[in-house]
């Protein structure tokens, strides 16, 4: 059985700062989640994930937020949220619901893939090989059939085509080709995927989007699951300070270093509870 296992959700470039402050303000508190035996990622958070288990100080990324991490120009239109809501909400089964959503991703006329994997290697900043000393697993979305796939180093594709998959927003970004399929966010169906560390003794998960869009469980949900199956669980999703530093669009870059600062405050807040689980 895995000991620990650090769940990183996703959340655009909003959440992925305020997933960086929460790391940053629970290693003040003495909680480093750094070391953890098994380490999730979804969307931003493979992002942070892969880029923590290849060695980068969390402080380090946390100086970035404030500093001016590099911006990734990403512009959602009036349109594409409708037909994202469209496909997301037009069944109450969540694999239909995937499965539609996946229709509209593959059919969805966006940005060329090739721009994808370009904003992809500016975010994970040099990183470029899966980590050799850690557990790393990146979650994306099968566009055609809407399963859940988790790729590791095992998989047949590289560390950078397994982020930009898991980072493909339906709709915004295309699919992102790789070993003969097409794979879109791997928070399609759940923005973090708790239920992945399914076997873990104590997880600590970091939720910036607890619910995904449609008739998918959430993040607390998923705990919930895991609690019951005997596991440590603590899942942090922002508090009320944390969602006004977001505002309203999470991809809006103007709002990280306000979002980097509001994750580091309310760590202190968690800290209790992720020590709880952490230290136990």
């Amino acid at each position: 059985m895995t000991n620990t296992a650090l769940v990183l959700g996703g959340g655009g470039a909003v959440g992925l700062a305020w997933t960086v402050g929460m790391l940053a303000g629970l290693a003040e508190e003495g909680l480093d989640l750094s070391g953890a035996d098994l380490t999730i990622g979804t969307s931003a958070g493979s992002v942070i994930g892969a880029r923590l288990t290849s060695g980068v100080r969390i402080e380090e990324m946390y100086r970035e937020e404030l500093d001016g991490a590099p911006e990734i120009d990403v512009t959602v239109t009036l349109r594409q949220t409708v037909r994202f809501l469209w496909a997301a909400l037009g069944s109450r089964d969540p694999q239909r619901s995937a499965q539609r959503l996946g229709r509209a991703a593959l059919a969805s006329r966006t940005v060329p893939e090739s721009d994808v994997h370009r904003a992809v290697a500016v975010l994970l900043a040099g990183v470029s090989d899966w980590p050799a000393a850690a557990d790393l697993r990146v979650t994306a979305v099968d566009a055609a059939d809407g399963e859940l796939v988790v790729f590791d180093s095992a998989s047949l594709v590289t560390l950078p085509e397994a982020v930009a998959a898991s980072c493909a927003v339906p709709v915004v970004w295309p699919p992102v080709s790789a070993a003969g399929r097409r794979w879109m966010d791997g928070g399609s169906r759940s923005t973090a995927n708790v239920h992945l560390a399914r076997g873990a003794d104590r997880v600590v998960a970091i939720t910036p989007i607890p619910e995904a869009v449609g008739p998918h469980p959430s993040a607390t949900e998923q705990g919930a699951e895991l609690t019951a199956d005997g596991s440590l669980v603590a899942v942090l999703t922002p508090d009320r300070a944390s969602r006004k530093a977001f505002g309203r669009n999470m991809l809006d870059q103007t709002r990280r270093t306000a979002a980097a600062r509001a994750g580091r405050i309310q760590a202190a807040s968690c800290a209790d509870a992720v020590r709880a689980v952490w230290a136990a």
